[in-house]
């Protein structure tokens, strides 16, 4: 079989990036078809990939800026050239699950969210300093977006959600269903510490709807140590409210992540995830989450197990599960046992399965 693999853009590595690796390592013959992307953003296990971009790359300045094309995405994804293959695996938030392919080939979308951006556009953009006139006018487009998003579903064969919040957004905006396969984790890359620090650990994207806000006016008000890891468009705001205490440290390698994590005294986890990768990357170093009760943590925490949900989205709610945290003798082997259900291993072994007899299904007209 002749396979491609699609993805949105390859500008940031997150979760949904860490599955096209995963992808990558299954199908390396495999071509990775996306919008634009950033070389040196690449991880070491994409620089061999056979990575072919939309005339979006193109454009000066859109690897720094690449949200500032918003309405040319879904041209240049329709300019996408899919012929020849017999299996396309899009891997989308966005606009990649629209891409049009010929008949006789099998799309299988692995969907990490219908986009957010526009099916969830006043909770994604209800901290954006961003003037209300814009906010308006993106408004009106967004609807535009939805119903082209809703149009072009139909352009996937079978879709694939990465947890149970993610199945039920695609059976309400889509009126699809999927199957849910759990996200990879690559728990080799992880090892427990015996010593822990005096530090609470976020790693993030630094943008609004993540609500690392959330954390920051915590930790202002127990004044104990948060360790913040990432960038983006809300560090600005998020070190203008941050006391002392909080230290953001931006992007760092792979390495310095995984030890951090495993001396970390928990993992806080404030936003409502599609998933939630990074948690469970805390669990394999051997670290408890505290998490909010939505989205994606409700796959993966399991209270006193491998941490703590918080119900309500408060500074008061946060403090409490920090307080249970500290109350509670966490078992770090059963903790690390938990996060190896979701390692990489047994997710290929199962996606692959999946994919050739999805596949078949598709040839017999199923």
């Amino acid at each position: 079989m002749k396979i491609a693999i699609a993805h949105d853009y390859l500008i940031q590595m997150g979760g949904a990036e860490r599955v096209v690796e995963v992808f990558h390592h299954m199908y390396p013959d495999a071509p990775i078809f996306t919008t634009v992307f950033n070389g040196s953003r690449l991880t070491e296990n994409l620089k061999d990939a056979d990575i072919r971009a939309s005339w979006l790359q193109k454009i000066p300045g859109v690897k720094t800026n690449f949200k500032g094309v918003l309405p040319l995405y879904p041209m240049a994804i329709r300019d996408l050239d899919f012929r020849g293959y017999d299996i396309v695996l899009s891997s989308s938030s966005a606009f990649m699950k629209s891409i049009q392919v010929p008949e006789s080939t099998f799309h299988l979308c692995y969907c990490h969210t219908p986009m957010r951006f526009a099916w969830d556009y006043d909770t994604y953009m209800e901290r954006q300093s961003n003037s209300g006139l814009f906010k308006r006018l993106l408004k009106v487009y967004m609807q535009r977006l939805k119903n082209w998003d809703q149009r072009t579903s139909k352009n996937v064969n079978q879709f694939v959600a990465n947890s149970s919040v993610v199945k039920t957004r695609i059976q309400n905006y889509y009126h699809r269903d999927a199957d849910v396969i759990f996200p990879p984790i690559n728990t080799a890359r992880f090892s427990s510490s015996s010593s822990i620090g005096d530090y609470y650990l976020i790693v993030s994207r630094l943008v609004s709807y993540k609500r690392i806000d959330l954390a920051v006016e915590a930790f202002n008000r127990n004044g104990l140590k948060l360790f913040i890891v990432g960038d983006g468009p809300d560090r600005k705001r998020l070190e203008g409210m941050a006391k002392d205490n909080v230290s953001f440290l931006g992007r760092l390698e792979d390495a310095e992540v995984t030890g951090l994590m495993s001396k970390c005294r928990a993992f806080i986890f404030p936003g409502e995830e599609d998933f939630g990768i990074t948690p469970l990357e805390a669990n394999a170093a051997g670290r408890p989450v505290i998490a909010y009760q939505a989205g994606g943590a409700l796959d993966t925490i399991v209270p006193y197990v491998n941490g703590v949900f918080f119900q309500r989205q408060e500074v008061d709610d946060l403090l409490k599960a920090i307080y249970e945290v500290e109350s509670y003798a966490w078992d770090i082997g059963q903790i690390m046992g938990h996060a190896r259900k979701f390692d990489e291993q047994a997710f290929m072994v199962q996606f692959k399965q999946y994919v050739e007899q999805a596949y078949v299904n598709f040839l017999k007209g199923g």
